[in-house]
């Protein structure tokens, strides 16, 4: 009998520490905290709590820190490997490799900036997979407004191939 209080089930949350699992990212580049939906690797919503102690700030700007765009889209990807890897775990299938690189980047929009004291709610949606090949829409939320989004696909890298 396994133990229970181990094993995620699709629908649960995931933790920084599985997080670090999954991803080889670590600070100042883990851009998510936890994972608090997920439907297996078809959609999910990821947390960022956003501080100003974070490195980017400093010259992001000194007077007006505003979180970097291009970190708002790596926190999309991060949280869309993030439901591949559980996925893959869940179905008895892990992922060897935790390499997952982009391919392309599309349709991004930011709609108003994201300053420190904001949470980020990262909703992510598969738009389709072709192999080890995913696309996901992503929409990033403060407070219930739009901030970013846009689309993105990565696929999983073997280094052995």
């Amino acid at each position: 009998m396994g133990d229970s209080m181990s094993e995620n089930i699709e629908g649960s949350s995931v933790t920084i520490t599985e997080i670090m699992d999954f991803l080889p990212h670590r600070y100042p580049f883990l851009l998510v905290d936890r994972v608090v939906e997920m439907n297996g690797e078809q959609s999910g919503v990821g947390i960022k709590n956003v501080t100003a102690s974070e490195p980017w700030f400093t010259g992001h700007f000194p007077e007006n820190p505003v979180f970097p765009g291009v970190l708002i889209i790596e926190a999309i990807a991060q949280v869309s490997a993030i439901l591949v890897l559980q996925h893959a775990k869940d179905s008895g299938n892990p992922i060897e490799t935790k390499l997952i690189y982009f391919m392309t980047v599309d349709k991004v929009r930011f709609r108003h900036p994201v300053t420190p004291g904001d949470q980020m709610r990262i909703q992510v949606t598969q738009i389709r997979r072709r192999g080890m090949a995913y696309k996901f829409k992503g929409e990033v939320y403060v407070d219930g407004q739009l901030m970013a989004e846009g689309e993105i696909m990565a696929v999983n890298h073997d280094p052995d191939a």
